[in-house]
C-alpha cells in the first residue's frame, strides 16, 4: 500500500530568539521585575526591625536562587535597635543576608538580577559587585546614593521602579 502525501510541503521556519540572560522574560521583563519587587516587599515583613524594613531577592535563570531580609545575625536576639532607637551595628542588610545565603549553597549568583525594596548602601553596593551581580532593581532610596554610584561605575545596571 502506497501513502500519499499533499503536493504541497509545509515548512515551517522560525526565528531564533536571542536569549538575555539579564531579562529572560523578553518582553514581559517589566512585569516581572515589578512581581520580583512585590516578593522582596513580602519577604521584607519577616525583619524583626523596626525602623526599616528591607527584602531581598538573587534571581538568575526565572528562578529565585536566595532571599534575605535586614536583621541580627542567626543566634542573636531579634531586636535591631538600641534603646534610643538606633540601628545596632551588627544587624546585617537584606542584600548582604541573601548574597551570604547564596554564598553557603551551591547556586552561583554571577550574572544574576538582586531585586530590593530599598537601595543598597556602599558596603552591600561592594558586596553585589564582588558576587557577580550584574543588574539591581529596587523601589525605595536609602538615604544616600553613594551604593548607587558605586554600582553604576562597575557596570552594573540598576533600575529604579516606583511601587
Amino acid at each position: 500500500m502506497q501513502t500519499q502525501y499533499s503536493d504541497s510541503i509545509h515548512i515551517i521556519s522560525f526565528r531564533m530568539k536571542k536569549y538575555d540572560s539579564l531579562r529572560p522574560y523578553g518582553q514581559r521583563q517589566d512585569q516581572f521585575d515589578k512581581r520580583y519587587l512585590e516578593l522582596a516587599r513580602i519577604w521584607a515583613k519577616n525583619s524583626y526591625c523596626k525602623r526599616r524594613q528591607v527584602g531581598a531577592l538573587i534571581v538568575k535563570d526565572r528562578m529565585i536562587i536566595s532571599d534575605g531580609y535586614n536583621g541580627t545575625p542567626e543566634g542573636f536576639e531579634n531586636v535591631c535597635e538600641d534603646e534610643n532607637n538606633n540601628t545596632k551595628p551588627y544587624v546585617l542588610h537584606a542584600e548582604a543576608n541573601a548574597i551570604t545565603k547564596v554564598a553557603k549553597s551551591n547556586n552561583s549568583s554571577d550574572g544574576a538580577t538582586l531585586y530590593i525594596t530599598t537601595s543598597p548602601c556602599m558596603e552591600c553596593a561592594k558586596l553585589i559587585i564582588q558576587s557577580g551581580i550584574r543588574r539591581v532593581v529596587f523601589c525605595d532610596s536609602y538615604h544616600t546614593k553613594e551604593g548607587i554610584d558605586l554600582l553604576k561605575r562597575a557596570s552594573i545596571e540598576v533600575l529604579f521602579i516606583e511601587m
